[in-house]
C-alpha cells in the first residue's frame, strides 16, 4: 500500500476521514485559516482506500497460555508500565504475577467519587493508587515527546485491541478519555488472568516480601500471607515459585515505597523534576486564542483547542504540562494532609473549561542552597539526598493544604492577581468539584517557583494576547508531574545497578513521563526478562 498526505480545510478533512482509511491526522493552527494534514492509504493507482477496506489495521497480539508456564516474573504495580509488561511476558510464555497496593478499577472509581464529594481520602485507592495507575482517572493522553523509547505504535495498537477508538491509531495527539480508560484497563486485566497470569489487589509489598522476591529464596506466597493479611492471596497453600525477575513499576506517588527500597539497599538517586500550579481558563477563550475566533461549527468538527507553552526564566524552564481541553481539575493527592491538583478530560472533551499544569523546572541543586528562606527547607537539609526532592514535594503539598482547607479544598487565585501580587477578593467559576479557597499564592509559593511562574505567565501572554486574564484561575499545587527520584539501572540489562534481577521502570523509576512512555518502558523491561529464555 502507498500513502498520500493532503492539506485540507477542516470540513473537507472531516469528510475524508469519514470515508477513507486514515493513517495520520494533525491540525495546523499557525495561520489564521486552519488546515488539517491528513495522510490516507492509497492503492497502486493513487486512489484513497475506503474506510472499510478489508485490510487489517495491524497484526493482532498473540497471547500464550501461561497457566502452567515454566517461568514467571513478579510485577509490582498495575499502572501502564506494569500492565504492558504483563501482556508482553504472556506473549513470550512467561507467567506474570502482579501485586497492586490499590483496588480494581471499578472499586477505585467509587473511592474517587467520594473524594470528589469531600467525603475523605482512601490512602490506597485514589487518583494515584489502584488498577491502571495515575493516568486512568487523570486524562488518558497517549503521546510522548520522545521518539526513541520503543515502538509507540504498538502501544496504540494494544490499547485499540482492548477497546480504544480507531482514532488513537492515527491522531497526532491521541487521547482516550478518563471515562473510557477504566473499561480498557479492566479488559487488559481480564486478558492477563484468562491466559494464566495473576493479579493481586490490596497487596502493598513490604520490606520482608520485597527481600524475598529479589533474593528468590523464600516461598513468597507464604511470606505474603503472613505479611499482608488483607491480601487476596490469603488462604493459599504457599510454595516456592522460581522467578526470572521482579519488575518494579510503582508509579511516581509511592513515597513510602521509596523509603522501603532505600532501607532494603536499593540504590536511589535524586533527579530533576517540576512543580507549580494548575491554571484554568474558559475553553471559549482558549479556542479564540488558538484557533483565531472559530465558529461553533468548526469546533464541532475539530474539537476544543489545546496549547503547549514553554519559556526560560532565570535559567529554568517554565512550561505547560498535561493540558486538558474541555476538562476538569481533580484532587490528586495520596496524603490526607496534603493538597495536590491534576487535570483530566473525558473522551468528548466537552467541559466549558480548559486546564493545564504550569510548572517550573527544579534541579537537585535548587534544594540545597543556603539562600532559601522558606521554613520547611530546614527539613530538606536533614533528608537523605536521594529523597530531598520527594521531601520538597511533600512539604509543599502540606503547605497548600494549610492554605486551602480540609479535606481537599484547594488554594486558588485569579491569574492576573497572582502575577501582580494581589489577593483575589472573589474567584471565578471553576471545574474543581471539592471547592476552592482564595489564597495569596504569590506569598507562600517558594520564590524560585512563584517568581518564575509570574514571569512565565507574562511571557505566555506576549505570545497569546489575552492568556493573562482574571477570567482564569490558578489552583495549587501541581506537584506530581514527574518523579523526584530515580532508581538507577544498567542501560543494557535494565536491571538495578545495586540489585540484580530487579527491573525498575516507568514513572516511579524516573524513566518515563506519561501513559505511553510508561507503557513502553514496561514493555522494554519485560523483553529484557524474556531474553533469559
Amino acid at each position: 500500500m502507498n500513502q498520500t498526505t493532503l492539506i485540507l480545510p477542516p470540513e473537507k478533512a472531516h469528510d475524508m476521514e469519514q470515508r477513507f482509511r486514515v493513517v495520520k491526522r494533525s491540525i495546523d493552527a499557525r495561520q489564521k485559516q486552519l488546515k488539517v494534514h491528513l495522510t490516507v492509504l492509497t492503492d497502486e493507482q493513487g486512489s484513497p482506500l475506503p474506510k472499510d477496506a478489508p485490510i487489517p489495521l495491524y497484526e493482532a497480539p498473540v497471547f500464550q497460555d501461561v497457566h502452567n508456564a515454566e517461568h514467571s516474573a513478579v510485577i509490582i504495580g498495575a499502572g501502564p508500565a506494569g500492565l504492558f509488561a504483563a501482556l508482553t511476558l504472556i506473549e513470550h510464555g512467561i507467567k506474570p504475577i502482579i501485586f497492586e497496593r490499590g483496588k480494581p478499577v471499578a472499586d477505585r472509581k467509587k473511592d474517587i467519587a467520594l473524594l470528589n464529594r469531600n467525603q475523605g481520602l482512601n490512602a490506597e485507592s485514589n487518583y494515584c493508587f489502584g488498577e491502571g495507575g495515575a493516568g486512568t482517572f487523570s486524562d488518558g493522553k497517549l503521546y510522548s515527546r520522545s521518539k526513541k523509547r520503543g515502538n509507540m505504535q504498538r502501544v496504540m495498537e494494544l490499547f485499540h485491541h482492548f477497546g480504544a477508538n480507531d482514532t488513537i491509531l492515527y491522531e497526532a495527539h491521541a487521547h482516550i478519555g478518563s471515562d473510557r480508560l477504566p473499561s480498557i484497563i479492566r479488559a487488559m486485566r481480564e486478558c492477563i488472568i484468562e491466559h494464566g497470569g495473576e493479579v493481586h489487589f490490596d497487596t502493598c509489598v513490604d520490606e520482608h516480601l520485597f527481600r524475598s522476591l529479589i533474593n528468590n529464596t523464600t516461598p513468597f506466597y507464604t511470606t505474603l500471607h503472613h505479611s499482608t493479611p488483607n491480601s487476596s492471596l490469603e488462604g493459599r497453600s504457599g510454595g516456592s515459585l522460581p522467578l526470572l525477575g521482579t519488575i518494579l513499576a510503582i508509579g511516581h506517588s509511592a513515597h513510602d515505597t521509596y523509603q522501603m527500597l532505600l532501607d532494603s539497599g536499593v540504590a536511589l538517586a535524586d533527579k530533576g523534576f517540576a512543580m507549580g500550579v494548575r491554571v484554568e481558563h474558559p475553553q471559549t477563550l482558549i479556542n479564540r486564542l488558538m484557533y483565531h475566533d472559530p465558529s461553533p461549527e468548526l469546533i464541532q468538527l475539530i474539537g476544543n483547542a489545546s496549547y503547549s507553552l514553554v519559556t526560560q526564566v532565570q535559567g529554568r524552564g517554565v512550561y505547560s504540562f498535561c493540558m486538558c481541553p474541555g476538562g476538569h481539575i481533580v484532587p490528586a493527592g495520596s496524603d490526607a494532609r496534603g493538597c495536590v491538583v491534576n487535570g483530566m478530560s473525558a473522551s468528548h472533551r466537552n467541559s466549558p473549561f480548559a486546564n493545564s499544569g504550569m510548572v517550573v523546572e527544579i534541579r537537585p541543586e535548587d534544594l540545597h542552597t543556603n539562600n532559601n528562606t522558606t521554613p520547611f527547607y530546614t527539613t530538606l537539609h536533614h533528608a537523605t539526598p536521594a529523597l530531598a526532592g520527594l521531601c520538597f514535594q511533600q512539604e509543599l503539598e502540606r503547605l497548600a493544604f494549610e492554605h486551602g482547607s480540609a479535606p481537599s479544598i484547594a488554594p486558588a487565585q485569579r491569574l492576573r492577581d497572582f502575577v501582580e501580587g494581589r489577593k483575589s477578593s472573589t474567584l471565578p467559576a471553576c471545574s474543581y468539584l471539592p471547592g476552592v479557597r482564595s489564597s495569596s499564592m504569590h506569598d507562600w509559593l517558594p520564590e524560585h517557583i512563584g517568581k518564575r511562574l509570574q514571569q512565565g505567565f507574562r511571557d505566555f501572554d506576549r505570545k497569546y494576547r489575552g492568556f493573562l486574564t482574571n477570567e482564569a484561575v490558578i489552583l495549587g499545587v501541581e506537584s506530581r508531574s514527574s518523579s523526584a527520584v530515580r532508581i538507577p539501572r544498567d542501560p543494557e540489562t535494565l536491571q538495578s545497578i545495586s540489585t540484580p534481577h530487579l527491573y525498575p521502570c516507568g514513572e516511579g523509576a524516573g524513566y518515563a513521563g506519561g501513559i505511553t512512555s510508561s507503557a513502553l518502558d514496561g514493555i522494554n523491561a519485560a523483553l529484557k526478562i524474556a531474553e533469559q529464555l
